[in-house]
């Protein structure tokens, strides 16, 4: 179990990233969902070792991981938003090298780890290729690799998806999935499909708060039969409901906006009943918070 007691960062321009954040996390998919800026990326730094809160604890299963950062970095795999790579170096010759940092100093130890990761992967055909080749999904199923490496009891993946074509999406995170069910695995994004396809927990997090926390599919119950939806056709009309209700989202639907709205009781004028779903669930607490 990770438990996140009270973390808070207050940066040096006084913008305050996280502001008393707590969290228990079981082993398996955890899903950190939020905009941008909303401090996920502080708390997985935090949480990486890779900055100190101003206050606050975190520990795995006893272990202090603010305070032994040596012993965190052993247990710890991490795949950071930004990953550089060698360009000119072969996946085989970096996973290699990255392995004996890790302490991974047997050769045979090594090689049958490096392998296996790189068949994991599905970069075994291309493992001889220069790094600076691969595709961005590539260099993302590498970045897993190099995250497994000496068996990680904590996994953290911090925007893993954003920017990959669907195709490259679906293999990464029927990679994620893939991941042993005793790992602690914390997948931070701001895109809801990720989180309602692999996490069996989720949280909510805005402005470096926590707002929501939970089963995903419970998490829906709350805002199920209050979902309604409007397609409309002039800004005029936008602008009344609006003013007259919850919004919670709008999309476009053959070029014409859909309006999704919270309401306890049907609003009538045209709205038609729509079936919740997380995308609705984030949404509406998002708002909900930011009117706060």
């Amino acid at each position: 179990m990770l438990s996140i007691h009270n973390l808070a960062k207050t940066y040096s321009g006084g913008v305050r990233a996280l502001r008393g954040v707590s969290l228990e996390i079981p082993p398996g998919m955890f899903g950190l969902l939020g905009p941008n800026g909303a401090g996920k990326s502080t708390l997985m730094k935090i949480l990486a070792t890779l900055l100190d809160p101003d206050t606050g604890t975190a520990t795995l299963d006893g272990l202090d991981l603010i305070g032994d950062k040596d012993a965190t970095r052993r247990l710890l795999g991490y795949l950071p938003q930004e990953f550089g790579v060698y360009p000119k170096m072969s996946a085989l010759d970096m996973l290699n090298h990255l392995a004996v940092m890790k302490g991974i100093t047997k050769s045979g130890e090594r090689k049958e780890i490096v392998e296996g990761l790189l068949q994991q992967t599905n970069l075994w055909e291309v493992r001889k290729k220069a790094l600076g080749g691969y595709s961005g999904g590539m260099k993302q199923r590498f970045g897993i690799a190099q995250a497994l490496l000496a068996n990680p009891k904590l996994i953290i993946v911090d925007e893993p998806t954003a920017g990959l074509d669907p195709a490259e999406r679906n293999r990464f995170l029927n990679l994620l999935s893939s991941i042993g069910r005793d790992v602690v695995v914390i997948l931070s994004t701001h895109i809801v499909a990720d989180v309602r396809e692999l996490c069996s927990k989720m949280a909510i997090i805005s402005s470096g708060e926590l707002i929501l926390e939970g089963v995903p599919a419970r998490t829906i119950d709350v805002v199920k039969g209050r979902i309604w939806s409007k397609v409309v056709t002039t800004e005029a009309e936008r602008d009344a409901i609006e003013k007259g209700f919850h919004v919670i989202s709008a999309h476009m639907v053959g070029g014409l906006n859909e309006l999704r709205i919270y309401s306890e009781a049907a609003p009538g004028d045209g709205f038609a009943p729509t079936d919740a779903d997380l995308e609705d669930v984030y949404f509406y607490n998002l708002t909900r918070h930011q009117k706060n």
